[in-house]
């Protein structure tokens, strides 16, 4: 089938927390097509590349993306049409050219990713192969361990709750499928354990609850009582934290936006100590603020021979970011989401980097998603040992885990 790109469009739609977005379509010469959406988030890295929004306070409160659309059709697409869809690593280095600055601030990592996205499955389309074979599986396929965000806090929901995620991660058992079981089973349970105590079961941005608690640590406490409860023990599940903490960050210190409290970096290591002594955490996500490298470098001789100290902020899926951090010797894994960095191709140059290096890449979502599942093939076709996706709840979410479902029933067959 001809792959030459033929047409190229684009269209605004809304994500999951009602901001609109962007999805594209890539159209091929022999007829095939693909579409991907792109995410946002709540809590962005200082250093991520630019999402461009229209800043007209008429629409969407200023966050429409008019404008990115407009830069699709009549300047990328004309850049790109007679290029051949499965020269991905091309088609992203003439978006960058045609863009021309260091974080696509001209037109807009949203609008470059959409279509460098919608590129490669218009491919995969073309080529009838499975997305995640056409993007790099070969030898033994293996599924990714998913990271479930069950409790939510911080700015990803109105509660008192200072750490944004509380995740189960079920490291002890063998199938994606059974994975998943156990994260849906151990949802369930905590959902039954906070009625019983009259907490509010309502969700945040990811699918997780988010009750007033009267402590982060509350929070671990009944994630254990739901993972006994559901039949499962912590050989098998364990807990991960996403802290965001650079939305604490201020002058040297790290000032909590709901209690107040301030603590400096140090401080904050030594809570994290704690936390790990007394609950079977295995990761930590931004544990200190993206600019705070003498905190990163303590946290790092503390903790990281113990468990995961991921980058999210600190690298925003960045190759030269990463190295800085290898360089350094902080952090031991690399959140990897595509939106940060605004191209397939730098996407997987920094997955593969970290790889080489020793650092875990994690697969993640977004705060504000769309129903597309393109992670999902992507942490397949990299070997990711882990993705986020957030709860076992909410379609944006649930898009992400059925596809690595499907996948399994398909390796299976």
């Amino acid at each position: 089938m001809n792959t030459n790109i033929l047409n190229i469009t684009a269209r605004e739609i809304l994500d999951s927390r009602a901001n609109p977005t962007i999805e594209a379509t890539v159209i091929l010469e022999g007829g095939a097509c693909g579409s991907a959406s792109v995410p946002s988030g709540a809590s962005v890295g200082k250093y991520e590349a630019h999402e461009l929004r229209d800043r007209d306070p008429k629409r969407y409160g200023g966050a429409g993306v008019l404008s990115a659309i407009h830069g699709i059709e009549n300047i990328i697409a004309p850049s790109l049409i007679g290029m051949s869809a499965t020269d991905s690593a091309e088609i992203d280095a003439v978006m960058q050219k045609t863009d021309n600055t260091e974080n696509k601030s001209n037109l807009g990592a949203n609008a470059i990713l959409a279509v460098s996205l919608a590129t490669a499955r218009a491919a995969s389309v073309a080529l009838g192969v499975p997305l995640y074979k056409y993007l790099g599986t070969s030898g033994e396929i293996k599924l990714p361990v998913p990271m479930l965000n069950i409790l939510n806090g911080g700015a990803h929901a109105s509660n008192n709750l200072e750490i944004q995620e509380f995740m189960i991660v079920p490291v002890g058992i063998e199938r994606f499928s059974e994975r998943l079981r156990a994260g849906s089973e151990i949802y369930k349970k905590l959902a039954s354990i906070l009625r019983s105590r009259g907490y509010s079961t309502s969700v945040g941005d990811e699918g997780g609850y988010a009750p007033n608690l009267s402590s982060d640590t509350e929070a671990c406490e009944l994630i254990l009582e739901a993972i006994e409860a559901a039949g499962y023990d912590t050989d098998k599940v364990k807990i991960a934290l996403d802290v965001a903490s650079s939305e604490w960050y201020d002058k040297g210190e790290y000032k909590m936006a709901k209690s107040g409290k301030v603590y400096t970096s140090g401080e904050l290591c030594d809570y994290y100590s704690a936390l790990v002594e007394r609950y079977p955490i295995i990761s930590i996500e931004d544990g200190v603020g993206e600019e705070d490298y003498e905190g990163w470098k303590n946290l790092s001789a503390r903790l990281g021979d113990k468990i995961m100290l991921v980058g999210d902020d600190l690298f925003v899926t960045n190759e030269k970011r990463v190295k800085m951090g290898i360089d350094m010797g902080i952090a031991n894994s690399v959140l990897i989401k595509p939106n940060q960095i605004g191209t397939l191709t730098e996407t997987l140059r920094v997955i593969k980097t970290s790889a080489e290096c020793g650092y875990k890449p994690i697969i993640s979502h977004r705060s504000g998603e769309t129903e597309d599942s393109f992670i999902a093939d992507l942490a397949v076709a990299t070997r990711a040992p882990y993705i986020k996706s957030g709860a076992p709840c909410r379609s944006e979410r649930l898009s992400k885990y059925n596809r690595l479902l499907a996948i399994e029933a398909e390796i299976l067959k």
